[in-house]
Formats: C-alpha cells, sequence, structure tokens
C-alpha cells in the first residue's frame, strides 16, 4: 500500500549514493540528500568556503545547516520496510551477487561494505544502520569489491598519473611519488566533467528534437504538396481525356452520318435496279409467248411491235458508289493516332524534364566522377535494375543526357538516371544509429565492450580481437579478424581501436621477451603443433610480423605478432601455483570452466594437486574443488 500511494521509489533517492535517503536533510535550495552523503561531499570538495548544490550547482558562502527531516525520513522507512519484506523473498541468480551472511538459500545480496569486504542481503545489512560503530562503514550497491591484485587490498586512491585505482599499499612502491587523490575527490572532479557533458548532450538532444520537429513538418507540408499535384495531374490528364473522347465521338458522328447518305443513296438505286428488272421480265413473257404462239398472221402482226427494242434499250447501267471510303476513314485515323503520339510524348517529355530540372535547381545533385552513390530509397524499381537500395558503387562516367555510368561491386558500367541517385558519405555508410561514426575500409575496429552478444554471434572474435575492415555496407561491416577472417558484425556494435588497443606488431616485441598466444585465438595461422592456450615461452627471432618462440613444450615455433601477447612479471603468481599455496578464482571470472559449486569470489582454498592445466583446491565451502590454473590468483 505505501509502494502504491508514494510512487516511484527514484525520487526518493539520494543522487549522491543513488539509494533511498537515510538521515534525510534538505538544503535551501530544494534538494534533499542523506546527511552522510552531503557532508561527505561538502568536505571533500570545499573549495574556498563555498559550498554548492550537487544537483543544480546552486553556492552557498556559508555551509547551511543540516536538520533531519522527520517528515521525510517516516517515508523512507515505510519504503524500506516495503523493500525489506520483498528482497526477503529475492533470491541471487545467475551473475548476481548474493549474501555472504545468509545459510541455505543464497538470498541476494542489496549492499556491499567496502570495509568488511562482505555483501550483504536487506536484512543482514541493518546492522550497519543501526550500530553506531558499523555506520561509519562505507556501503554501496551490491558488486564485486575492487582490490589490488598485487597486495590484496581495498582500491581506494586514485593515481592520476598511471590513470588506474590503486591502494594504499601502491602507494609506497610502484606508485610512489605519483600524483595520487583519494578516490572520492577524483569521482566528484570527474562527476562535474560528466554532468557537464551531459547537459551539453541535452543541450544538443533538444536543438536535434527541434530540428526533427520541423524536419516532419516540412516533410509534412511536402507530402501534401505533392500529393495536390498528383491530384491536379490526374485532373488534367482526364480532361485531356475527356477532350479526346468528345472529339472522337465527333469523328464517330460524321462517319455515321456520312454511311446514312450512302445508305440512303444505294437503297433508291436498289429499287429503280429492282423495277428495270421486273420490266424486263416482263417483256420476257410476252417474247415467249410470241414464240410459242402457232398463229403465224398472229406472229406477224406482233413481232414488229416485240422486237423494235433489243431489251437493254432504254436502261442504264447502274452501281453503288458511296461519297465515303471507310478504309480512307481507317487510314486518316490511324494516321492520327501516330501524330497524337509523337506530339504527346515530346510534350509529356518536354514537361517531365522541366520538372526534373526544377528539382535540380531547388535541390541541385553534387555528384562528380569518383563520388560513391546508391539509389534513393524513394526509387522503388531503378530504369535499369540490377542493383539494390544497399548498393553502393563509384561514379564512372556522367552523360549529358543527365544519366551516369557507375561501377557497383555486384555490377560494372551499371547505367543510372542522376535523378535516381544520392550521394554516400561515410556517415551514411556507418549507419544513422551510429553517432560521430568514422569507421572506414582498412580501419582497425574491435567490438564495443558494453556488447554483450554481437547479432551475428562471436563465432572466433572476443572482445580482445582487434580486425581491419574489409568493407562497409549500409549497417554491415565485414571484418579480417587474426581468429576469424571475414567476420561480420554492425556498425553500432563496433568501435575504432587506439593505438594502444591493438594488436602488438614487431616493434613491441623484443628477443627475449615471453609470450604466450592470445586467449582469443583458437586457431593460431602456422598451427597450434605442441604448443596450448597456457604455453608460455620465450622469443628467439624477429622477421616482419613473424615471430621465433622457444615454448617448453616447442623449440622454434612460429607465430604471428598480432596473435601473441607479452606476458608481465604478474604472470609469476599463475605459475608458482603449487600444492599448500593459497587461492582464490579470479575476480575477472564471472563462471569458472567447471561451475562454481559451493564456492564463490569470496572463497580462499589450499591447492591440493596441479595436473596439466588443471588445479585441485580444497575450499571450506567444498572439498576437492576442480578448476582452471589460468583462472585462479594467489593469496597472499
Amino acid at each position: 500500500m505505501a509502494e502504491a500511494i508514494l510512487g516511484d521509489h527514484n525520487q526518493y533517492s539520494c543522487s549522491i549514493c543513488l539509494e533511498l535517503l537515510r538521515d534525510p536533510v534538505t538544503i535551501p535550495c530544494g534538494h534533499s540528500y542523506c546527511m552522510s552523503c552531503i557532508n561527505e561531499c561538502w568536505s571533500t570538495t570545499d573549495q574556498k568556503g563555498t559550498y554548492r548544490c550537487p544537483q543544480c550547482r546552486q553556492t552557498f558562502n556559508s555551509k547551511p545547516p543540516l536538520n533531519r527531516s522527520t517528515v521525510l525520513a517516516e517515508i523512507m522507512e515505510k519504503l524500506r520496510s516495503t523493500e525489506l519484506s520483498e528482497s526477503a523473498k529475492s533470491l541471487a541468480g545467475p551473475g548476481e551477487i548474493a549474501c555472504d551472511f545468509c545459510s541455505g538459500e543464497m538470498i541476494k545480496a542489496v549492499k556491499s561494505c567496502l570495509e568488511c569486504r562482505a555483501s550483504y542481503c536487506e536484512t543482514h545489512v541493518q546492522p550497519h544502520y543501526n550500530v553506531p560503530a558499523l555506520r561509519k562503514h562505507k556501503l554501496v550497491k551490491a558488486a564485486v569489491i575492487p582490490v589490488c591484485p598485487k597486495h590484496d587490498k581495498l582500491l581506494e586512491v586514485y593515481c592520476r598519473t598511471d590513470q588506474k585505482c590503486v591502494c594504499m599499499h601502491c602507494l609506497l612502491d610502484d606508485h610512489k611519488g605519483h600524483d595520487t587523490v583519494p578516490s572520492t575527490i577524483e569521482r566528484n572532479k570527474k562527476q562535474i566533467n560528466l554532468t557537464d557533458t551531459k547537459t551539453k548532450v541535452k543541450q544538443t538532444i533538444q536543438a536535434k528534437e527541434k530540428e526533427l520537429q520541423k524536419m516532419k513538418m516540412d516533410i509534412t507540408s511536402h507530402s501534401d504538396s505533392a500529393k495536390k499535384a498528383v491530384e491536379n495531374s490526374k485532373k488534367v490528364f482526364s480532361e485531356l481525356v475527356k477532350l479526346i473522347e468528345k472529339r472522337s465521338n465527333e469523328v464517330i458522328e460524321v462517319i455515321k452520318a456520312q454511311e446514312k447518305a450512302d445508305l440512303d443513296q444505294g437503297t433508291m438505286l436498289q429499287k429503280k435496279l429492282e423495277g428495270e428488272i421486273t420490266e424486263l421480265k416482263k417483256r420476257e413473257g410476252d417474247l415467249e409467248d410470241l414464240i410459242q404462239t402457232e398463229d403465224n398472221i398472229q406472229f406477224l402482226q406482233n413481232y414488229e411491235t416485240l422486237s423494235s427494242s433489243s431489251g437493254s434499250d432504254g436502261f442504264h447501267s447502274r452501281s453503288f458508289k458511296p461519297c465515303c471510303c471507310h478504309p480512307d476513314v481507317n487510314k486518316l485515323v490511324c494516321e492520327l493516332k501516330v501524330r497524337l503520339e509523337t506530339i504527346f510524348n515530346q510534350e509529356i517529355n518536354e514537361t517531365v524534364q522541366k520538372v526534373s530540372d526544377l528539382a535540380i535547381k531547388n535541390h541541385p545533385v553534387c555528384i562528380k566522377v569518383g563520388d560513391r552513390v546508391r539509389v534513393k530509397p524513394s526509387i522503388k524499381t531503378p530504369k535499369y535494375g540490377g542493383v539494390t537500395h544497399k548498393s553502393v558503387g563509384v561514379v564512372k562516367d556522367i552523360k549529358s543526357d543527365q544519366s551516369l555510368v557507375i561501377d557497383f561491386p555486384e555490377c560494372t558500367s551499371w547505367k543510372g538516371f542522376l535523378l535516381e541517385m544520392e550521394p554516400v558519405t561515410d556517415d551514411d555508410e556507418c549507419g544513422s544509429s551510429t553517432l560521430n561514426c568514422n569507421i572506414k575500409i582498412g580501419d582497425k575496429v574491435c567490438v564495443k565492450p558494453s556488447v554483450e552478444t554481437p547479432k551475428y554471434l562471436w563465432g572466433s572474435v572476443s572482445h580482445k580481437s582487434i580486425g581491419s575492415v574489409r568493407n562497409v555496407q549500409g549497417e554491415t561491416v565485414t571484418v579480417d579478424f587474426p581468429e576469424q577472417e571475414g567476420w561480420i558484425g554492425q556498425v553500432s556494435e563496433m568501435e575504432l581501436a587506439s593505438a594502444d588497443l591493438g594488436s602488438p606488431s614487431h616493434a613491441c616485441f623484443k628477443i627475449g621477451n615471453r609470450v604466450s598466444v592470445k586467449s582469443s585465438v583458437k586457431d593460431p595461422k602456422h598451427g597450434w603443433g605442441s604448443v596450448t592456450q597456457n604455453s608460455i615461452g620465450v622469443i628467439k627471432r624477429i622477421q616482419g610480423e613473424s615471430l621465433t618462440v622457444d615454448f617448453p613444450e616447442q623449440t622454434d615455433w612460429t607465430g604471428v605478432a598480432s596473435e601473441m601477447e607479452l606476458i608481465n612479471s604478474d604472470v609469476s603468481e599463475v605459475l608458482s601455483l603449487r600444492p599448500g599455496v593459497r587461492v582464490r578464482v579470479k575476480p575477472t571470472i564471472s563462471t569458472p570452466d567447471h561451475g562454481w559449486g559451493s564456492v564463490t569470489k569470496h572463497s580462499i582454498g589450499v591447492v591440493v594437486a596441479i595436473d596439466g592445466t588443471k588445479v585441485t583446491v580444497n575450499f571450506s565451502e567444498q572439498s576437492n574443488w576442480t578448476g582452471i590454473v589460468s583462472e585462479m590468483e594467489v593469496v597472499l
């Protein structure tokens, strides 16, 4: 109920320790902090008697009084009791820190004490809040407590000379005379820088958001304008179609009227011809009757009358001769179609060219021979096809008709039009999601430490691997690593490898150096031979990038410099493992090769036996625990 009423716990967190407020106090600017946190902050950052709020940066000429806020303290107790009841049921999962004082079930730890060097669940951490002697201890969010690998002491000093955290014992030997300060002071200094950086990033985000909003409005306006242009074009062409239909109807009406006149004439001629045929047939009958008569006198008397005409006298030859010839009409209409198509295509092409020229005039495309280009995303199907939107090519030639000749990896001498293409910059090739990306072909790169699992998986590559970029295609990058050539990843997962992170070249090695094969190398270029990942040898000869190394298992072994790493004096601790030595699992090991069993990161045991790369250790939590030599470190 308290959680539902009070809402988000983050609003009740101290901005210094990022935990729920303890003994909350409110300073004049209105911000609240743990009393111990603000006291410690002001005691380490006191400059010329000026005190500053860590959040709003408001300054005070004198130290403000720190009075405990009773109401806020009661709210914190309610929230804390709610968290206590919930966290009591929370078990530590894989990769999470377990309470060092819980027996039986491994309850998830919520705090780690830098003084006790132990982690506590919500129940077991209470004495650190209630017991006066323990309240002075420094509590942090549950985590693996960083200790000095050499002295096994807490890291509490920052060496500005070597840019690393060290313990107090280091100040007496390796870092003696260096510029060192308490880690709290360095943290506060760097936190101020980060706050300023965060402010600048926030301002940049706001400016970009304004640009984005304006761009969205411009795009919407442009889209609306394009829709209106499309609608107007449809209307104009519809009117053209209607005009053609109207004029075609007029032609059809003329043809039909001419047809009717010709048919009327033909009908009249047909009737006349039929009348003449009837009259001729009647004369033919009279002649037949006369021929057939037997009376000679009657035959002779009528002969002159019927024989005076040959039968065709008085009748003209008649034929149907229409005024309009339809094949001629068809020919005229076809000729009209050809002329209209020619004129129409010519006018349409000129109009399209004018629209194109207008686009180039308003937004000139600065594409030159040698530029890298690709097809615009808005072009669904380029006229000549053969490439994709992800294809990036180099302009080979620009023709006078605004066409381009481009060499793409998948298609050389490809032809396209200027308006279909857009220039490609380095930022475009790295992907829009990659901020300030300068990855180019030939660059040395590695996978970012923040990437747990690359999109296309690790393969034989690791975070320590450094390779050379072979190709960049949109958001996809192809890298040649020593461990795996042709490895594919995403640009956003990669970062440029700095010189100090690069694979040692032959210049970094000297004859006599002790070296081993990198753990990230699965298969050396010249093979393993009798050498293993745990083998340590001495460089005998250097020729270019090739190293000749004498290992105990094999002399004159040949390898590549990029596959090797130098062995410093700290390795002697691994080499000095022997029965009876006290050891523990290295803090950098997340999960041992043979599993944790009942052992934890804080367990310290005694070596019982060593068999090759395997070591058997007796821990108080588990006897005869088996691990790998490279996973262990000697406890002094």
